[in-house]
Order: C-alpha cells, then sequence, then structure tokens
C-alpha cells in the first residue's frame, strides 16, 4: 500500500510539472499569435490595436496577426476569443457593448464574466456631439430646447448600435427628457457623410472623424462627454459644462483572453502592454485617435467591468435599449 502511495505521488508530481510546463512553456511564444478585432480595418479600435501589437510583437519575437470579425454588436469575434483554447495563442480587443450586450441581448453564446480573462484596459475615447452646420442651434441648451419644441423633427446617428455614441444619446435623451429618432450605421464614415449633407443632424462619435469638419465649419460643434476639456477641443464645453452635471461617457477597448489563461501570460501581456503605453512615441499616436491610455491591473480591470455592466445594463433597461 505504501508502494503504491508513493508511486501515485510521484505521478501526480509528474503530472503537475508537466501541466505546469506546458501551460507556461520556456519558449512562449513559439509561434504567431492571432489577435481578434471585433470592428473593421482602419476604425479606431482596429488602428489602436495594430499601434499596440506591433510593439509586442517585436518584443516577443512574433508575428501577431490581427484578424478582424465585426459584425453582430462585437458578438462575432467576442464569441471567437470566448471559445478559443487559453493557451496564450489567442487574445482579442473588445469595446463598449461588451458591457452592454448581456442588458440588451437574450441567449449571448458566451458568459462576459465566465468566459474572459481580463488583461487591461487599453484606452478610453471621450466622444463629441456634433451637428449638422444648418441646425439652428450653437450650445446643448439650444440643441435641447430646439428638439423638444420641435418633436418628430430631428433625428441622430451612430457609429452602430450598442457603441459608446449610442449608449451616450440615450442616456443624453433620458437625462434631457428629450425624444430624437435612432439612424444607426455600419460605422463612423457614412454617418459623417450623412451629416454634413443633413441626412441626419445630430451624431456622437469619437473625435478623430469628425474634428477635419468641424475645423472647417462642415460641423458645428456641441459638446463632450468626459469631464474634462478635451485638447483636441479646448473651447468646446462639457455636457456637464452645459447644464447636466456629472454626465460622464467614453468609448473604451480593453484586451482579454479566453478564461483561465495562465496567470504568468496574464501578468506577462499586462506589464508589456503597460510598458508600450507609457512610450512617447505612442501616446502620440494615440492622440491622433482621441484616445487616452489607461492599462490598469486585470484585477483593476475586472472590477471597472464590473461597475460599466451594471450601469449600462441600467440604462440599456430603462430605455429600452435593442440590438440590430
Amino acid at each position: 500500500m505504501k508502494e503504491f502511495v508513493h508511486r501515485f505521488s510521484v505521478l501526480f508530481l509528474i503530472a503537475s510539472a508537466t501541466a505546469s510546463a506546458a501551460a507556461q512553456p520556456e519558449n512562449y511564444p513559439s509561434h504567431p499569435i492571432r489577435w481578434i478585432v471585433p470592428v473593421p480595418a482602419g476604425s479606431s479600435g482596429d488602428f489602436v490595436t495594430r499601434i499596440v501589437t506591433q510593439k509586442i510583437g517585436e518584443s516577443w519575437g512574433q508575428q501577431i496577426i490581427i484578424d478582424n470579425r465585426a459584425g453582430g454588436s462585437a458578438i462575432i469575434g467576442s464569441d471567437i476569443i470566448a471559445k478559443a483554447s487559453p493557451d496564450g495563442y489567442t487574445f482579442g480587443t473588445l469595446l463598449t457593448p461588451h458591457v452592454v450586450n448581456p442588458a440588451v441581448i437574450k441567449n449571448l453564446p458566451y458568459d462576459t464574466q465566465r468566459d474572459f480573462t481580463p488583461i487591461t484596459l487599453m484606452v478610453t475615447v471621450p466622444n463629441v456631439m456634433t451637428m449638422y452646420a444648418g441646425v439652428p442651434a450653437t450650445t446643448l441648451k439650444d440643441v435641447i430646447a430646439l428638439v423638444k419644441a420641435n418633436p418628430g423633427k430631428y433625428n441622430y446617428g451612430t457609429p452602430g448600435t450598442l457603441t459608446s455614441g449610442h449608449l451616450t444619446m440615450e442616456m443624453l435623451k433620458l437625462a434631457a427628457g428629450i425624444d430624437i429618432a435612432y439612424v444607426p450605421y455600419k460605422g463612423g464614415a457614412p454617418a459623417i457623410t450623412d451629416l454634413i449633407g443633413g441626412q441626419i443632424q445630430f451624431l456622437i462619435s469619437g473625435p478623430p472623424g469628425v474634428l477635419p469638419h468641424i475645423k472647417s465649419g462642415r460641423l458645428k460643434a456641441v459638446g463632450t462627454t468626459a469631464l474634462q476639456r478635451l485638447p483636441w477641443l479646448p473651447d468646446t464645453p462639457t455636457f456637464a459644462e452645459s447644464g447636466l452635471p456629472g454626465f460622464d461617457t467614453y468609448g473604451w477597448y480593453g484586451i482579454f483572453a479566453p478564461a483561465k489563461l495562465p496567470r504568468e501570460i496574464v501578468n506577462r501581456l499586462n506589464a508589456d502592454i503597460a510598458r508600450v503605453l507609457k512610450l512617447p512615441d505612442i501616446r502620440e499616436k494615440f492622440a491622433t485617435q482621441g484616445a487616452i491610455p489607461v492599462g490598469n491591473t486585470p484585477e483593476e480591470f475586472a472590477a471597472w467591468l464590473k461597475r460599466e455592466t451594471d450601469v449600462w445594463g441600467k440604462i440599456a433597461r430603462e430605455v429600452g435599449l435593442k440590438a440590430d
């Protein structure tokens, strides 16, 4: 019996060591890494991801292959990440819809809390509200009064359903007591084109696509949605300054892996991303996208995700948000 116990113990230790070695290979990474991005190539989320992954790939000595899987309120890409092997060869960039989908979509193919390993919040992107140059308004207070006085006349677009622009406008409708029709678009470019042409009157989006048109006078800036004014629009007041105290919304891009990713790989990727986010040239490139670097710990990111899920889930239910 003692011999059996001894042999079992030895076998257990060997198995444990083998499993540990498999999960934490000394030569990791030994082949290219797949990085899922659930937005189209060329979009802000794609741009930011490629900047960071290029640096990570150089540091790790391996190619990181970007796999754009846009559509379905980011569900398509998210599902690929959730169902991938937790071996450190599949990561992904997820965004705002990740914390809203559970409240508006029944029977998601994954659990947003259980099926992912949060690595870090990479950046936040404050929004700016712009309007068609022909709208007879200047300030947010003007817009609210105008919409209230003309029910059914005005509409707004966003880069996509359940994006931060969509959620922010719905939050504004709730806070200001206004009713304005929603026109969804698949991406910021077509929405901006229709805004310039007057097919829609308002848009809430990240700064990069609209800044040139604000400067040229083809669009008017109404306000920004973060608590502080944006350095790119120093003369444009925040929503909080414009009569909605505490109003603070933004888009975000975070890094995720499948659940049960070995802690050593989590720590390594988190540390390397934090290092990259501090590089002056990276911060300068982010500024062109209106992105503010964060780089928090996995625990901080997980707690942040829980709070965001609670906040946006409540708002989604109050306004009756639905996915396309």
